[in-house]
């Protein structure tokens, strides 16, 4: 783990480690890439030349990212499907000339961010659904991410079947895993394996998806089940899993590996294996070998197994510092447990200020808990915390408990302004059987404590999700306020 990307591509090159693109059309692109990046770096008059990355394809998107990451230049990774106001906001932090892409025919255009260091990769963590922002990553700390991964699940070459977008965490900390560990990875687009064109990946690889997609697949019927039963493991993370969904895959004895983590922790900090799911774990797993993980009280105090908490995390692989605008420039501060968690400071420029210490510490936004075996329990995030009379709700709970009914498939519990309460909880559902709505009180009951029952109840055809299918909080109020007359 411990050799440069530069040094990790020239041992590599050659190899056959795409499948689905053209293997020898990575390796020509990667190489007609390189110089031109490389003669960018010497030749531009700022101190880090950064490259804002939004191509589409897949293949010429990793092929320019590692292009312009292996010879130094600080990388920004774009959604190429970003509308115009997150492109405002793009040009107000890192400031790309559009107009001049650096490479005719490729979305990779010059840019500046102000303050970062060589070869950092800027990931993206918003965006679509409200304010972009950026953890900022070395190849250090995602290697040190790979390492973690490949340790808990045994070592050798790991092999990868992509269908997560390569700008996101999900899909970059694939294609460097199978990079490092000399494994294959497909890459595909998610509509073409729904419509079951399935790649070969050599046995005992991993496939990477959020809930919606395992959703999705399962509602295929057998079609996919033999298919998914073949991977070493399911990885499945980015948003809750309902617990009727996880119920169905293990029935179907799919090898699901519940996992926890971020973009600011490069991937996952927690993982179950594949063997404790099947026999009926539903937590988050335990901590990889590069995390520790710590539940603290809001007096700053380290709670007991059972009891529920903020999460911190301290991992080499912590990200660097943030990229933010509209909240100002987002630095490393003092949090009340006495570790490092990110805060704001006043100014809205795009420079890029302080830093986490790769060995300090993450007061994340999630409330959760250890049991007595050391698994991690996620109960819901600090932010979507509802204040109903006077008792705090975490809406995470009883979306699962929703979904646990089996009548309801998707659920987003919103609080609304209220003189009585302070705020009232609405639960926007969806349902195959909407005539079936008037039940759920009732189902409810034995399932919940009476001040986490919603008194007010929306039916809807979907809910409003990002990219990568985490559900969108302000979104779904706005639709519950707009459906309800309350917006205006």
């Amino acid at each position: 783990m411990g050799q440069t990307l530069k040094a990790l591509l020239h041992n590599r090159w050659g190899d056959d480690w795409l499948i689905g693109p053209s293997r020898q059309a990575f390796w020509q692109c990667l190489g007609q890439l390189s110089p031109s990046f490389a003669a960018y770096r010497e030749s531009c008059t700022v101190h880090n030349p950064g490259v804002l990355i939004a191509e589409p394809d897949p293949l010429l998107f990793l092929a320019t990212c590692l292009a312009a990451w292996s010879a130094d230049c600080t990388v920004v990774l774009a959604n190429p499907g970003w509308g115009d106001r997150d492109r405002h906001q793009m040009q107000a932090m890192v400031d790309p000339v559009w107009s001049n892409p650096l490479v005719p025919g490729m979305a990779a255009y010059p840019c500046r961010v102000l303050g970062a260091q060589p070869g950092q990769i800027l990931i993206p963590t918003g965006g679509s659904s409200g304010q972009i922002k950026f953890a900022v990553h070395s190849w250090e700390t995602l290697s040190v991410s790979v390492a973690g991964f490949c340790a808990h699940f045994g070592g050798g070459p790991v092999h990868a079947y992509c269908v997560l977008p390569l700008f996101h965490v999900s899909g970059l900390m694939q294609t460097l895993r199978v990079l490092t560990t000399g494994g294959q990875l497909v890459l595909q687009p998610y509509g073409d394996l729904k419509r079951g064109e399935v790649l070969p990946l050599p046995s005992g690889g991993f496939l990477s998806l959020v809930p919606t997609q395992l959703q999705d697949l399962l509602a295929l019927g057998d079609e996919f089940g033999p298919w998914l039963r073949s991977f070493r493991a399911v990885l499945l993370g980015g948003a809750p899993a309902g617990r009727s969904l996880l119920d169905q895959a293990q029935a179907a004895h799919i090898p699901v590996a519940l996992t926890y983590g971020m973009t600011e922790t490069a991937a996952q900090v927690t993982t179950l294996l594949p063997e404790e799911f099947l026999a009926g774990n539903r937590s988050s797993g335990r901590a990889l070998p590069h995390a520790r993980i710590t539940i603290f009280n809001d007096q700053g105090q380290s709670q007991p197994s059972g009891q529920t908490g903020r999460v911190v995390i301290q991992a080499s692989s912590l990200a660097q510092a943030y990229l933010s605008l509209g909240e100002g420039i987002v630095v490393g501060n003092a949090h009340p447990t006495g570790v490092l968690g990110y805060g704001s400071c006043p100014g809205g420029t795009g420079s890029l200020v302080g830093s986490a210490h790769p060995t300090g510490s993450f007061a994340t936004d999630d409330i959760g808990y250890f049991d007595d075996g050391g698994y991690l329990h996620i109960v819901g995030r600090s932010s979507t915390k509802i204040i109903t009379g006077g008792e705090n709700v975490f809406p995470e709970d009883i979306e699962a408990a929703l979904l646990a009914t089996g009548i309801v498939s998707d659920a987003c519990v919103v609080g609304l302004p209220c003189d009585r309460w302070g705020q009232r909880l609405c639960a926007l559902v969806v349902m195959d059987y909407p005539n079936l709505l008037p039940d759920l009180p009732e189902r409810l009951r034995s399932r919940l404590t009476p001040y986490k029952l919603p008194k007010q109840w929306i039916l809807v055809n979907h809910l409003p999700r990002t990219a990568q299918g985490k559900l969108s909080r302000p979104q779904s109020l706005a639709l519950a306020q707009r459906i309800l007359g309350l917006d205006g």
